[in-house]
């Protein structure tokens, strides 16, 4: 057990992601003194806190923005997500240039995202990013197959090549 201390704010970013801006919700959350995420038990004093201080403190917090336009500089994390397995793409190691290669796979993606009707989803308060996501075409599919080679790493290569997706979702970091 390791014991932290948070400020309000920090423990409100815990809690956003299990129950979103729903002041109740919250409320309710630092009642209980308690919240799960992931593999991390966080546990405080309950806190008896009126409606209005919730919803005063949840100002802080950003709030959905379905007219904001996808903006590639700010996408941080890909997933290709409708076969076997979803696949994880990170734009550290999806920008990382393979030996010899002029380019890598991330700007690959985003051209061929560019192109797609990409709708926006909702926001993440766990990963505090705009989740946008667009059906992938058979040729948007098979083109991100044949860009799969500029993948440093042999494995994602593999996984990108062979797996089935038809689904492509894109977070973006305000």
């Amino acid at each position: 057990m390791v014991r932290q201390d948070l400020t309000p704010q920090e423990l409100l970013g815990y809690i956003l992601p299990s129950t979103g801006k729903d002041a109740a919700r919250v409320r309710e959350v630092l009642r209980q003194g308690m919240v799960v995420r992931g593999a991390s038990r966080f546990r405080w004093a309950p806190l008896e806190l009126e409606a209005a201080e919730v919803a005063a403190a949840l100002v802080a917090f950003p709030d959905p923005r379905p007219d904001r336009p996808f903006e590639a500089a700010q996408c941080v994390r890909a997933k290709l997500t409708g076969g076997r397995a979803a696949i994880d793409l990170e734009r550290e190691a999806a920008s990382r240039k393979r030996w010899f290669k002029r380019r890598s796979f991330w700007p690959a993606l985003l051209e061929i995202a560019a192109q797609l009707p990409l709708k926006y989803q909702h926001y993440s308060y766990a990963d505090r990013a705009d989740i946008y996501a667009a059906e992938l075409s058979a040729e948007a599919a098979a083109e991100l197959r044949a860009q799969a080679g500029l993948l440093a790493y042999a494995t994602l290569e593999r996984v990108v090549r062979e797996y089935g997706y038809s689904r492509l979702e894109l977070w973006v970091e305000r």
